[in-house]
């Protein structure tokens, strides 16, 4: 399992023992070469985003945006095409994930291979504390929002895009994978069709007994900017805290962790159970059964399998359509081939192009 992710794991299950973590860059398998793919045009832009607009924490509401413009777009100036919004995973921002899974190759491949050419948008969502979870929170500022309304209206009034949700679609990687399952859910109004890659976060977790050492370190922090210094694990802690368990009575951090003085805070435990997908989806098959497609994937060496088979098995069991697909490969391993040949299609297949 990959180091960041495995830190990520154990952090919301808030594990007692864990190695110590150094952050790294991923290095990710290129995808199959496409020759003479003729090339995208990736800019790089700021959206002002009035849902992050005033948050406890500080974070910008002006967000770093890539997009990501078909070979097409510059020659045909009076073609429209549908748009994929893709989330990044935690710990990283949206230009690392471009790297992460090579996104001008496996974009330019993709279409070149006979995808029908769309516009992609990345938006990046990291925070103080290294991750909104794509959630809603006074302390980080509502990262839903800005996702599903802030950034689709910026795009389409920006973009000649196709401006409907049948032309419209959302996909992301591990915690983004998680972020694609809260936002398709709760949002269907906007989007077409869904792909979840390796999401994680969808389960319900319990609070094994706290080391009393981190935990009095978390409880000590002055400030957001101080947690920079923090090992990887309690960093995360910190990330799913200021999304799921918010306090805006409690400076300086204006969240309520999971323990305190090392005994287990059951209300705060709940509230992150709350936000599990698998804990909510049955609020939301009515959505779900709206869309013209969902897809599921995860590597067999992802311990994430487990409770992406879950979701699949639920929507079986419920009658939504959804394709559900274990590949060979670790959690970050051969995303960008995934991208490439897979998720790209995907959305071919199901977007309305006109």
């Amino acid at each position: 399992m990959n180091t960041r992710f495995k830190a990520w794991h154990l952090a919301l299950a808030l594990a007692t023992c864990a190695p110590s973590i150094a952050l790294a860059q991923v290095t990710t398998n290129p995808p199959p070469a496409v020759p003479n793919a003729p090339p995208v045009t990736i800019e790089h832009i700021k959206v002002h985003a009035p849902s992050i607009e005033g948050n406890l924490e500080g974070e910008s509401a002006d967000r770093d945006v890539l997009v990501v413009l078909p070979p097409s777009y510059a020659k045909a100036p009076k073609r429209r095409y549908p748009v994929v919004y893709a989330l990044h995973g935690y710990s990283i921002g949206a230009e690392q994930w471009s790297k992460e899974i090579h996104l001008t190759d496996a974009s330019a491949g993709a279409f070149a291979k006979g995808a029908k050419e769309m516009i992609l948008v990345l938006p990046d969502s990291k925070t103080v504390h290294n991750g909104s979870m794509y959630s809603s929170s006074v302390t980080t500022g509502d990262f839903e929002t800005f996702i599903s309304r802030d950034l689709i209206a910026y795009v389409d009034g920006h973009y000649r895009t196709i401006a409907n949700r049948a032309s419209r679609g959302l996909a992301g990687h591990s915690m983004g994978g998680y972020g694609t399952a809260r936002i398709g859910m709760r949002h269907a109004d906007m989007f077409g069709a869904i792909y979840m890659m390796s999401p994680c976060c969808l389960s319900a977790r319990t609070a094994a007994p706290a080391d009393p050492q981190a935990a009095a370190t978390l409880e000590a922090l002055k400030s957001p900017a101080e947690s920079a210094s923090l090992p990887f694990m309690l960093r995360a802690q910190l990330a799913a805290a200021a999304a799921w368990s918010p306090n805006p009575k409690a400076p300086p951090l204006y969240l309520d962790l999971p323990t305190k003085n090392g005994v287990a805070q059951p209300e705060v435990l709940a509230k992150w159970a709350a936000n599990a997908p698998l804990a909510f989806v049955d609020q939301y098959i009515g959505n779900l059964k709206r869309y013209s497609a969902i897809a599921i994937d995860v590597g067999d060496q992802d311990s994430l399998k487990v409770d992406a088979g879950k979701l699949h098995q639920i929507l079986d069991d419920y009658g939504v359509a959804n394709s559900f697909t274990i590949y060979s490969g670790t959690h970050t391993s051969n995303v960008a081939t995934r991208v490439q040949e897979f998720v790209l299609p995907f959305f071919s297949q199901h977007l309305k192009s006109k």
